[in-house]
């Protein structure tokens, strides 16, 4: 039993019991982990307020939320310039390229020298880190498509010195002007098939138009079918612009031309109608390269302003139902 010890206090005039050890060791750490308790509970409720952060700090954080929004507002424009290039290259290689028998550029080499190593390792780490490094690498595969692009192009002006008569024979005009149409009722792809209501693959393009409005050729060539032997097609002509490419007018009410009859671009080749596998009247037009059909979108260069060909590339990748 541990003996309790008391001394005398002069100011008191009383006895008082005196502190062992073990008493003192005991309120000291009652005393210390109360401080504790209260410090964290004061740091806590000072954290959830503006109360600790300096003028500088608010400034600093505003500028990252500032940043933040700009890097959103880049990504989305290059998300938009991505579908521009997207567009140029699809037109390098099936039009331009294509004109002069040149290989298409495979998307591999467009993309190509972004693998291996992790070039981006100094932008992580940080509170914005994804965001940043998603912005670099579309800046740096935009950057590298438009070099290959600009290459490409520097590669097809050559081609094209001394390439008049070749430019000629491509199919590279709408065949109905736009002063004529009512609209441009369905592109290539996938689309409602009008009769079956399923989804079937259009392999041309439908520009809706009144019975009898003009249809042109798109390019010069040699008049090889002019009949309505081909199941579904109607009334329709086929031109043969050589190297390769073919173009079909179909659902004619009349022909403006004969079998072997030569024709250059922009001869009122035939009639707009509603003949063949047709539910109103319209033209359905198709190129074809190579024995195999083609999106004509791109090759629409000849007559068509930059406002008017994004206007029919709108149209065209809506996925509504065809007219044939």
């Amino acid at each position: 039993m541990i003996r309790e010890k008391f001394y005398y206090n002069k100011k008191t005039l009383n006895y008082s019991k005196v502190d062992t050890r073990k008493s003192i060791l005991k309120k000291s750490l009652l005393f210390i982990g109360c401080a504790i308790l209260f410090g964290q509970v004061g740091f806590y409720f000072l954290s959830k307020t503006d109360f600790l952060i300096t003028q500088k700090e608010k400034i600093q954080q505003r500028e990252l939320e500032n940043y933040q929004l700009q890097f959103e507002f880049i990504t989305t424009r290059m998300h938009h310039l991505e579908e521009v290039m997207s567009n140029i290259e699809n037109r390098d290689n099936n039009l331009y390229r294509a004109y002069f028998n040149a290989n298409p550029i495979p998307k591999e080499q467009r993309l190509a020298g972004f693998g291996g190593i992790n070039r981006y390792k100094k932008l992580e780490g940080f509170n914005n880190s994804d965001l940043i490094i998603n912005t670099t690498k579309q800046l740096d595969i935009l950057s590298k498509q438009i070099l290959i692009q600009s290459r490409s192009l520097d590669e097809i002006e050559k081609l094209a010195i001394n390439k008049d008569k070749f430019l000629a024979v491509i199919p590279s005009i709408q065949p109905v002007r736009n002063k004529d149409l009512r609209r441009m009722a369905s592109g290539y792809g996938w689309r409602i098939d009008p009769f079956t209501k399923v989804r079937k693959k259009h392999y041309g393009m439908d520009f809706s138009a009144k019975i009898g409005t003009p249809v042109y050729a798109s390019g010069n060539g040699v008049v090889i079918r002019a009949d309505n032997k081909s199941r579904g097609y109607g009334n329709h002509i086929r031109i043969k612009h050589g190297h390769g490419y073919i173009s079909l007018y179909a659902h004619l009410s009349e022909y403006n031309v004969k079998v072997n009859q030569k024709v250059k671009r922009g001869d009122v080749i035939g009639f707009v109608g509603n003949t063949g596998r047709s539910v109103a009247p319209h033209l359905h037009y198709e190129i074809h390269k190579r024995n195999k059909r083609v999106n004509p979108i791109n090759f629409y260069y000849g007559n068509l302003s930059t406002e008017e060909f994004e206007a029919l590339l709108k149209a065209a990748a809506n996925e509504t139902q065809s007219l044939d």
